[in-house]
């Protein structure tokens, strides 16, 4: 029972501070395996304050989505992904489920001021509110996306296409022997970590212009897209 999830898994319940309380944070956490990890990171990071959307990938076992729903239900601000992908690791689907999420995000009632991806395997080094702390002294305004020009190494992963397969039931994305053309508007690439911490404004630019959707469109066949999508268009000039 949900009294009984609050009760021995001691989930707050009430902001521990002012501070906290003032700002919310979104999380997108995609999840496939290890319901037990799951809830200890959602407790480690739960706050009645905040926003969480969960992504469950698609072809995770039947009883695995019915225990996460069961969790999930308990709470008015946590909510599973109005649409789910199945994940194939360095596929595109990877980049997707967390725009899912976005999509979700942007339209809830909650007036969230930054968002924060992790996985299932994640576990926080940090309290709520020294993340808080964290993003006003250095970041108040600013994405922490890192990254650095497309490395040569790296190149392989824009240039030619790659395509989604399924071997002895597992999937994976391979290259295929067809060379992209040039990314769209003239973008220079960057390469940096699929994860990151992301303004509400930011969210709403990617969700809604044109160079971010060609961008995306351009990236569907490319090895990893999560990699290079978001810190490339944080690199855009304003």
């Amino acid at each position: 029972s949900c009294s009984t999830i609050l009760k021995t898994l001691h989930f707050i319940t009430t902001p521990l501070s002012e501070e906290e309380g003032n700002f919310s944070l979104a999380y997108i956490i995609t999840i496939h395996k290890e319901l037990e990890m799951f809830v200890r990171l959602l407790r480690a990071i739960y706050m009645p304050q905040n926003i969480y959307c969960i992504h469950i990938d698609e072809k995770s076992p039947r009883d695995y989505k019915t225990a996460v729903q069961n969790i999930v239900n308990c709470f008015e601000n946590i909510f599973i992904s109005s649409k789910r992908e199945y994940v194939v690791y360095a596929g595109f689907s990877r980049l997707q489920a967390d725009i899912n999420c976005m999509k979700d995000l942007v339209n809830s009632k909650v007036k969230w001021n930054y968002v924060i991806n992790l996985c299932g395997q994640d576990y926080p080094l940090k309290t709520n509110k020294e993340i808080i702390q964290y993003i006003k002294s250095k970041w108040n305004g600013k994405n922490i996306t890192p990254g650095i020009v497309q490395p040569l190494h790296m190149r392989h992963r824009t240039q030619v296409s790659y395509r989604e397969y399924l071997h002895s039931g597992v999937p994976y994305v391979y290259p295929a022997k067809i060379r992209k053309a040039q990314p769209p508007h003239n973008l220079t690439i960057y390469f940096g970590s699929a994860y990151y911490i992301l303004t509400k404004d930011f969210v709403e630019f990617t969700l809604n212009d044109a160079r971010a959707k060609a961008l995306l469109e351009w990236s569907r066949d490319t090895y990893s897209p999560d990699e290079h999508y978001w810190v490339t268009l944080n690199r855009l000039p304003g």
